[in-house]
């Protein structure tokens, strides 16, 4: 449940900051000056909310080193790093993807995939993980971060979060104009500018709207695992690996990667808020698998 609270904050959190920076930009004071004009709100709200889902993907690889401390495996040292940056690329090769960086970090049992485009990625994997599956199971893993960047997830994620973020901006604006436009028909409050009942409002709705858009970005972030377990059984041969690695996930404890990236790992927490967990649960995972 604390994940999900702090997913949530993180969330709200980046759209009071996209109002803000509207507000500093003068672009409400701008838009209700001008009766508020839908087309030009649009723009603004395309701008800011993909603006930041963009950057935060270019910069996806750089963030994800930096919160994890994965190391990438540059000339392998040893035999567990050889096989690991060996199996990569036999992987990366059946997808038909350009090689990417592989990298581990210390921690609990989790792996993760992440980079701007299929041909700019990272695969990382924790020292709990390679310490608590055998070959095969990891193998498996492995396979289903390639699935993830062979099926452009990240990019498609990305896509997601900033037409969400778009429309959450645009229909808090619209609604806060509505009602501050009911709240100035009985004032003298000058059209020229936003009230009190407009920045009220826009912050309200910015919130409900954002916990709502929330639910869409997560439904398809489920969505992926059950698409990139199915691409690990196919780059495999078989589903019985990737059923057998996440048998394995379903009795350890898994380590929470850090927030900007809960959605990036192979395994997520499952909780009685399933409508806000970034995964499927492990069971049904493995039945989405055996069927």
């Amino acid at each position: 449940m604390k994940r999900i609270v702090l997913f949530l904050c993180t969330n709200l959190a980046v759209l009071l900051i996209l109002g803000l920076v509207a507000n500093l930009l003068g672009v409400d004071q701008y838009l209700t000056a001008q009766g508020l004009d839908l087309g030009t709100l649009l723009t603004f709200a395309a701008i800011l909310g993909f603006g930041g889902s963009f950057i935060s993907l270019f910069m996806s690889k750089t963030i994800a080193k930096m919160s994890t401390g994965a190391r990438v495996i540059g000339q392998p040292q040893t035999a567990a790093e050889h096989w690991l940056v060996t199996t990569v690329a036999k992987l990366a090769g059946k997808a038909n993807l350009t090689m990417p960086e592989v990298a581990i970090y210390e921690g609990p049992p989790n792996a993760f995939a992440t980079g701007a485009s299929r041909s700019n990625s990272l695969v990382a994997v924790s020292t709990g993980l390679l310490q608590s599956m055998n070959e095969q199971e990891v193998e498996a893993v492995l396979a289903h971060e390639i699935a993830h960047i062979a099926n452009g997830d990240m990019v498609t994620l990305t896509l997601i979060q900033g037409t969400v973020n778009t429309f959450v901006f645009f229909l808090a604006r619209v609604v806060g104009y509505l009602v501050d436009s009911m709240i100035s028909r009985n004032s003298n409050q000058d059209r020229g500018s936003y009230g009190i009942g407009y920045m009220v409002t826009v912050s309200i709705c910015q919130i409900l709207f954002g916990v709502l858009a929330s639910l869409v970005v997560m439904y398809f972030s489920r969505q992926r695992e059950f698409r990139a377990d199915a691409g690990a059984a196919y780059f495999l041969g078989s589903p019985q690996p990737m059923i057998a690695a996440l048998q394995r996930l379903g009795g350890l404890d898994t380590g929470a990667l850090p927030q900007n990236m809960a959605s990036s790992g192979i395994a997520g927490k499952h909780s009685l808020s399933s409508l806000f967990a970034t995964h499927p649960s492990i069971e049904d995972r493995i039945r989405a698998l055996q069927s």
